[in-house]
């Protein structure tokens, strides 16, 4: 799966959208996930699909859609998901740029994951735009800031994702 997401990605996949942002997105999910109630496997499948299909690493109308129809492209190669888990999955991904929260906790946690990481271009994620209250915490944005705006690259990113890719 991992493998036809990145052959489709038109850009650097260390770039600013690319494969160490969607590791850290997918961290800040599995840590809100917990504490929101989301489903986590939907948490993580956005962490990979909603930048999936950008086309520029700046403004780039329509590429949280194209990740979702990849995602219901790809959904024989995706771990076993209900109908609801795939809708939930394309919702997130189709608006997550929309500039808005979500009462779901899911959605809202997918959305909350990719805010966490705007510090890597030096923007403060606004308290308003964030819809759990876990994603507010002080400690969570400190540890968010100081891993996005260093550019940190999670471990499993480079262990086990570029060596699928470069496979």
């Amino acid at each position: 799966m991992l493998r036809a997401i990145v052959g489709g990605y038109e850009l650097n996949p260390m770039g600013i959208h690319g494969l160490p942002h969607w590791g850290r997105v997918m961290e800040n999910g599995r840590r809100l996930a917990q504490a929101a109630g989301a489903d986590p496997l939907v948490v993580d499948l956005f962490a990979l699909f909603h930048d999936a299909r950008r086309r520029n690493e700046g403004r780039d109308p329509g590429h949280g859609a194209r990740g979702a129809e990849l995602a219901r492209e790809l959904r024989d190669a995706l771990p076993p998901l209900t109908e609801g888990q795939l809708d939930l999955l394309c919702e997130a991904c189709t608006h997550h740029t929309d500039g808005r929260v979500h009462a779901d906790p899911t959605i809202g946690v997918c959305w909350d994951a990719d805010r966490l990481d705007l510090w890597r271009v030096g923007v403060r994620p606004s308290g308003d735009l964030l819809s759990t209250a876990a994603a507010r915490e002080p400690a969570v944005l400190a540890r968010t800031r100081e891993r996005s705006s260093e550019y940190v690259v999670p471990g499993f990113v480079m262990e086990e994702w570029m060596r699928v890719v470069g496979e």
